[in-house]
């Protein structure tokens, strides 16, 4: 019962807003009473830290599948890209926005999580890009990393309508594969903004 609590209440909570689901809601959805809801979980708080940690669980899960199928470290970039875009796609508003506004504690907790794993990742990827040529030698790692994050972060914490963050983050993407890439780099980069035209 707890894992279907936790699939609905995820489902419900990027479809709808995390402000805007109800426990009365989830309960309803699953045709349980309240009592059986809080057996599992005390608060909404406590369901949505739960099903937060494990979306970013899972987001992770992908990244590394996709690291795994032997792109290119650009092409890298716009399958993960794609990947949440197609995993948020329903999300009435920015998830990211709201887990700020609302669950700031919850928010803080993964930022951290996230800020560690994704920057591990791209860290890797920008390795990878150095070493097959198509990103330039001197490239400062650790600084373009923070750079990178401080604009993808940004887009998700200050835009509320979810339909703008696609664009916004192919602007950045591409903004921040033209400051490290050589020319191999740039004419994959173009490759890649043209087959993935938003």
């Amino acid at each position: 019962m707890e894992d279907k609590i936790i699939a609905k209440a995820s489902e419900m909570f990027l479809n709808l807003g995390f402000k805007s689901v109800t426990m009365d809601d989830i309960a309803k959805e699953l045709s349980i009473s309240k009592k059986t809801l809080y057996k599992y979980f005390g608060n909404k708080h406590d369901l949505v830290a739960t099903t937060t940690t494990l979306l970013h669980q899972s987001c992770f899960l992908e990244i590394q599948n996709i690291t795994k199928q032997g792109f290119n470290p650009i092409e890298e970039n716009f399958e993960i890209k794609k990947m949440f875009k197609e995993m948020f796609q329903n999300a009435s508003s920015s998830p990211v926005y709201q887990l700020k506004k609302y669950y700031p504690k919850v928010h803080e907790k993964i930022m951290q999580k996230e800020r560690l794993l994704f920057s591990e990742c791209l860290q890797k990827n920008m390795k990878k890009g150095i070493e097959e040529g198509y990103y330039r030698k001197d490239v400062n790692i650790e600084l373009v990393t923070k750079f990178y994050f401080s604009l993808v972060f940004s887009i998700h914490e200050n835009t509320v309508e979810n339909y703008k963050i696609p664009k916004l983050e192919q602007e950045v993407l591409a903004y921040h594969t033209r400051a490290i890439a050589t020319e191999k780099g740039v004419l994959e980069l173009e490759k890649q903004l043209k087959n993935n035209q938003i």
